[in-house]
């Protein structure tokens, strides 16, 4: 494959901001993984099905595994997970949620069997405090929520 050449996408990573009063917070999810036999914190993922855009694919995968409806506002350019290992990639959706809407608020997941999720969210501005205590707490955290929460941490230092 040369350079400017389509790349297939294989999945999504969704950035959900939910709008509050309090400030704009990441949605959050806690699941088992296997592999690492640990609860893992991760951002709302999934698979892109034939056919189908990153951007219907986050909005999807964000309803089924949360319940939340949102609006795409945002799509990354196409990043490789371990590149040196594998060659899986996706996208990073960045999706608003309307916390005013009536749809956002009884949520109703849509899991598959073997999914067990717990959605939970967290103040932006303190996601990477936030990853340092979960992480002291046992849990695993996603390398893209670390990242994330580094970004901000990196941001928030320098000012910029």
């Amino acid at each position: 494959m040369g350079i400017g050449r389509a790349i297939e996408i294989d999945g999504v990573g969704i950035v959900a901001i939910l709008e509050k009063a309090s400030g704009p917070e990441l949605l959050l999810q806690k699941q088992f993984r296997p592999p690492i036999n640990k609860v893992v914190i991760e951002i709302p993922a999934g698979l892109v099905d034939e056919g189908e855009s990153a951007a219907e694919a986050a909005v999807r995968e964000l309803k089924e595994e949360t319940g939340y409806h949102g609006v795409t506002s945002e799509i990354s350019p196409v990043m490789f997970n371990d590149p040196g290992f594998c060659n899986t990639n996706l996208n990073m959706v960045h999706v608003t949620v309307d916390m005013s809407l009536p749809q956002n608020q009884d949520l109703k997941p849509e899991l598959e069997e073997n999914e067990f999720i717990e959605v939970f969210s967290l103040p932006l501005k303190d996601l990477y405090a936030e990853c340092k205590r979960l992480e002291a707490e046992g849990y695993a955290i996603d390398a893209r929520v670390g990242t994330l929460g580094e970004g901000i941490e990196l941001a928030q230092r320098w000012k910029l």
